[in-house]
């Protein structure tokens, strides 16, 4: 079959690049000049099993209440004349209920293991370089009553086989040394030594190099006007080309992997798609002392940031703003990231010459992403993976591949169709 894939970051080109693999031929459409230029491009590095946990709990409504008005939380609601906003927080609400956590774990876990070992399996069998680590993920906490409730969710991810394990403050200096200056402040945390990180972007580059090379066309500065439907089926993509007219594209079957922008496309077709984006930030540093870097990737659990070593540069990541779709950079985020790196490693980075980001990341209510066929009989999704788009990416889209070749994926998971 010939297959249109509407979207070029780690969830697109990893369905592409299975999608190929199975013998279809196949097409690739992305606005930007090349590949993993938006959601994918500077995001915090890690493949994160171990945190494959959703947003939406029990805790959640309260924490998120504290943080309504203020400007440096973690996480920030920010109320919109947006029905589309306001249908994905009442949903968000139900499930934050008490019978929805286990599911959404077990579906999250599911995913996120297959992909990790699929990953692994790229990796060797391509021979891509992207800066990966085999150093685990490290997760500390600063507050005796944060560190004792948030075991409750590690003792969850514990029974569905991830080995997310208890650390002292001793074992954590010993697993990161890089720590020992913030030793006095840290109570303990959890270390998760199955789990990696790697540069994403690089990945992509080079998956995307693979693909064309197999036979997959790729179609940047291409940008998607919409969806041509009838009788039950998309009949074409129209797009604007890079010369700037209009054409239509045809193919057999259409996958809409277009992160936070999915629900643009498909809502008008009556397809639902309750994905809504989620801001983050990132800040990279060039690193100017080594050995005082970390080279195992951090989670610093009271401001929701993670730390990952990317060759010889440092990326900091975290916040999430739900307030639209602008990408602006906040001044008083930007400058916090770099407060709370200078305080963990005030010697070893380069403050000077910081490079900030954002990105959207396509974020469902439960944070279990939609994979699937939808009710038009030739297109698919591939969307709403939220912070966990590079840990669930590879095995995403090798699993979207065998269930459009008719082949019953792998991973036991709440697929659409």
């Amino acid at each position: 079959m010939r297959i249109a894939v509407l979207g070029s970051g780690i969830i697109g080109i990893s369905t592409a690049w299975w999608l190929s693999q199975a013998g279809h031929e196949v097409v690739v459409i992305d606005r930007e000049s090349g590949p993993a230029q938006e959601t994918s491009r500077a995001n915090g590095g890690q493949i994160s099993v171990s945190y494959s946990e959703p947003w939406a709990n029990p805790q959640a409504p309260m924490k998120l209440a504290r943080w309504l008005f203020k400007d440096d939380a973690p996480i920030v609601f920010r109320p919109q004349f947006d029905p589309h906003q306001w249908r994905w927080a009442l949903a968000f609400l139900r499930e934050c209920l008490p019978n929805r956590l286990a599911p959404n774990i077990r579906a999250m876990v599911r995913m996120s293991e297959y992909s990790r070992s699929t990953l692994r399996q790229m990796r060797t069998d391509l021979d891509i370089q992207y800066n990966h680590l085999e150093r685990g993920i490290l997760n500390f906490y600063c507050d005796h009553a944060e560190f004792e409730d948030t075991q409750k969710m590690a003792s969850v991810m514990r029974d569905f086989g991830v080995d997310r394990r208890v650390v002292s403050t001793d074992e954590i200096v010993q697993l990161e040394p890089a720590l020992a200056p913030a030793r006095a402040s840290i109570v303990g945390g959890d270390y998760t030594a199955e789990d990696e990180s790697g540069d994403v972007y690089l990945f992509c580059k080079a998956l995307a190099e693979r693909a064309s090379q197999a036979g997959v066309e790729f179609r940047y500065a291409t940008h998607l006007s919409r969806l041509l439907s009838a009788g039950g089926r998309i009949q074409g993509a129209e797009v604007i080309n890079p010369e700037g007219l209009y054409e239509i594209i045809d193919a057999d079957v259409y996958v809409a992997a277009l992160g936070a922008y999915t629900p643009q496309f498909v809502l008008p077709l009556g397809v639902p798609c309750n994905v809504y984006p989620a801001k983050g930030y990132s800040a990279t540093f060039n690193i100017l002392d080594d050995a005082g870097a970390p080279m195992v990737s951090l989670t610093d659990s009271a401001h929701k940031v993670v730390y990952t070593r990317l060759g010889n540069q440092l990326r900091m990541a975290g916040t999430a703003e739900l307030s639209g779709y602008s990408r602006a950079l906040s001044t008083i985020r930007c400058e916090n990231m770099a407060r709370l790196a200078h305080d963990l490693f005030p010697t070893a980075l380069d403050f000077a010459n910081v490079r900030y980001w954002s990105g959207l990341r396509p974020a469902t209510p439960s944070n279990v992403p939609l994979i699937g066929r939808t009710k038009i009989q030739n297109l698919y999704l591939n969307t709403g993976h939220g912070t966990l788009g590079w840990t669930m990416g590879a095995g995403s889209g090798r699993a979207l591949a065998d269930l459009i070749s008719g082949r019953q994926p792998e991973p036991e998971f709440p697929f659409l169709g």
